[in-house]
């Protein structure tokens, strides 16, 4: 369902740009201060209209997006790219993840010294 008059449900209009998973997931970013509406933090119910600014951080990083289509159902993702605008910075580059040190299966519990050398690796 597309809409492109009054304003939709911050939480509605989140999960149907696929930005979260579920919309209890939405509404639960909503609650616990992780989703900004130009610049102040909002319920689940607030109204969001095509310009505002839409600041949601999950997954370990910020998105900013722009809305210029309002949405009221969740569509497919083509559609929901066309709804609005991402500002948000690029993700950090993914470290080069290290080979942990394995043990042998059946060596039994690792020494205190393995275990020193193993959290050195992981950077603990």
């Amino acid at each position: 369902m597309v809409s492109d008059e009054g304003a939709v449900r911050v939480d509605s209009w989140i999960w149907s740009v696929r930005l979260t998973k579920t919309r209890s997931m939405a509404a639960s970013a909503c609650r616990a201060g992780h989703v900004r509406v130009n610049g102040e933090r909002v319920k689940p119910a607030h109204p969001v209209k095509a310009g505002d600014e839409v600041r949601l951080r999950a997954a370990g990083r910020e998105r900013v997006v722009v809305v210029t289509r309002l949405l009221r159902k969740r569509v497919g993702a083509p559609v929901a790219a066309e709804a609005y605008v991402d500002n948000s910075p690029p993700p950090p580059p993914r470290e080069e993840l290290m080979v942990a040190p394995r043990r042998d299966r059946g060596a039994g519990r690792p020494t205190k010294r393995e275990r020193r050398e193993t959290e050195r690796l992981r950077g603990r």
